[in-house]
């Protein structure tokens, strides 16, 4: 059991800094909704499908690498908490529009990634 909660932890601080990285250098206030959350999201769910498939196709992809990618990298990776605060920014902003594309695009998008990352998994 320390082993698995080690394997996340180190998965989550990794997808963790990524994300800092990416949001800090995508996210602007110029921009009307935030890029930065909304591809960190995207590529993460991404990256789920695929790690998912993997581990459901291959051998090698043992639970542990699954809790290392999939829990703990992907898991600190996205952020559902980010993304709601900065919907909930946009709304008391009275930003409907921003809103609606930021919120509806980023759940329809991101479950279109996980498919894809499924479906790729199985062209390899």
């Amino acid at each position: 059991m320390l082993k698995q909660l080690l394997l996340i932890f180190l998965g989550g601080g990794l997808g963790s800094a990524l994300r800092y990285l990416i949001s800090k250098s995508l996210n602007s206030e110029s921009f009307f909704i935030p890029y930065g959350t909304f591809t960190v999201n995207i590529i993460g769910s991404l990256l789920l499908g695929l790690f998912i498939g993997f581990a459901a196709r291959y051998e090698f992809f043992n639970s542990n690498i699954v809790l290392f990618l999939a829990v703990g990298f992907c898991g600190g990776f996205t952020t559902f908490s980010t993304f709601t605060l900065e919907n909930q920014a946009l709304l008391r902003s009275g930003d409907y529009l921003n809103f609606f594309f930021y919120a509806f695009g980023s759940i329809i998008i991101g479950i279109l990634a996980v498919f894809l990352g499924l479906f790729l998994s199985k062209l390899t």
